[in-house]
């Protein structure tokens, strides 16, 4: 039976009905609140067709309507008789537990993996750090640039003789983390297609990146990359692999690797042929990229996109996010789509026969009543 006393839920768009789409439809995922790489490994699941109940704190300052989307939510005091109660009930009727606290928290407060498998045996408890479960930092606070400068991926991003400067949260959060909890996840529910047991998959951010880095020092062992900011060709040293300013202050990316794009660009807009023998003298690198700089200023974004967008030059014009929607590519593939009345990105990747949908929202003790009527796992 639900708990009594159960703190009435908050909820927009609630929908009661246990219909999802996506090839992940009829997974039930038990998620607790947190913040980054937790909420956004939840959200994918919940885009592909996952019943994903949210279980957050009463005035919870963070909330995200895009991050948040597709959840049944309930908000409730996890040191409290209801909310254990709720919860560990939940947790008996899910395929999966996602949380996000530094190790320790969930058993202090009764939710360890050790009681919520010890009563579902089928359950996958997935846990999302920064630092992982064990070693010298596990208990210290931490955030993505952080994670990033101990595995050497923050070292390489910025321009010589300046601070490292942090690629947003993209890089150590959503893709050192968010990812390769969700990659763990889908492989655990895989193997429990044979095996009939669940398991607790320790997701952390500095193994994800160091994971992410691997063509990297693949590259690096061969000595065929430099990591050095002034050297690395993929990190903006290279004058063929950077952005540059145009006439009216914004700025286009050029991505001219291979010497065939390198070629295209050069003649297009009409740079020194020399360049192209010198692609790969590193020592010619800082002169080139003056040069190029000062034919870039010569016309505004909108004219070089003209004569370089849709070639093979490896050209684009820098978008903020703002005007990103509005890109020909973006409105083409259907990147975003409207979402109570806002832009949203829409559910990724594609499947061919089970396509994933942003799921409504819905009250959490609702989707709670369903998980018991239809049995445990």
């Amino acid at each position: 039976m639900l708990p009594r006393r159960l703190p009435k839920a908050r909820a927009a768009n609630v929908n009661t009905s246990s219909s999802a789409a996506g090839p992940l439809a009829g997974l039930r995922v038990l998620e607790f609140s947190g913040i980054g790489p937790a909420p956004y490994c939840a959200m994918l699941l919940s885009d592909l067709g996952a019943e994903v109940l949210r279980v957050d704190r009463p005035g919870d300052a963070w909330r995200n309507p895009i991050l948040y989307r597709g959840r049944s939510t309930s908000y409730l005091d996890l040191r409290s008789e209801e909310g254990l109660e709720f919860c560990l009930q939940a947790a008996d009727h899910a395929d999966v537990v996602i949380e996000g606290f530094r190790p320790g928290v969930m058993e202090r407060l009764g939710l360890g993996p050790e009681v919520l498998m010890g009563r579902n045996p089928r359950l996958i408890y997935g846990r999302m750090t920064g630092w992982g479960q064990d070693g010298p930092l596990a208990q210290s606070a931490g955030h993505d640039i952080n994670y990033l400068a101990i595995t050497g991926a923050l070292h390489a991003i910025g321009v010589p003789d300046r601070p490292a400067i942090p690629p947003l949260n993209l890089l150590g959060d959503f893709g050192g983390g968010s990812l390769f909890l969700a990659l763990g996840i889908l492989a655990a529910v895989h193997e429990r297609s044979t095996s009939g047991r669940g398991q607790i998959i320790d997701a952390a951010i500095v193994d994800g990146v160091s994971s992410l880095l691997a063509m990297f020092k693949g590259l690096q062992d061969a000595g065929r990359l430099s990591m050095d900011r002034g050297r690395n060709v993929l990190g903006g040293a290279a004058p063929f692999y950077r952005c540059y300013t145009c006439a009216d202050g914004r700025e286009i990316a050029v991505g001219s690797i291979e010497p065939q794009f390198y070629r295209e660009l050069l003649v297009r807009i009409g740079a020194p042929d020399r360049f192209l023998a010198e692609q790969h003298d590193d020592t010619q690198w800082n002169e080139q990229a003056r040069q190029l700089a000062e034919i870039f200023e010569t016309k505004p974004a909108q004219e070089w996109c003209e004569i370089l967008a849709g070639t093979d030059a490896c050209f684009a014009p820098v978008v903020p996010l703002a005007e990103a929607v509005r890109h020909p590519q973006i409105r083409a593939r259907g990147i975003y789509v409207e979402q109570d009345g806002k832009d949203q990105p829409a559910p990724v990747p594609r499947f061919s026969r089970t396509p994933g949908a942003i799921q409504p929202e819905g009250v959490g003790v609702d989707m709670l009543r369903r998980w018991i009527e239809g049995g445990p796992r």
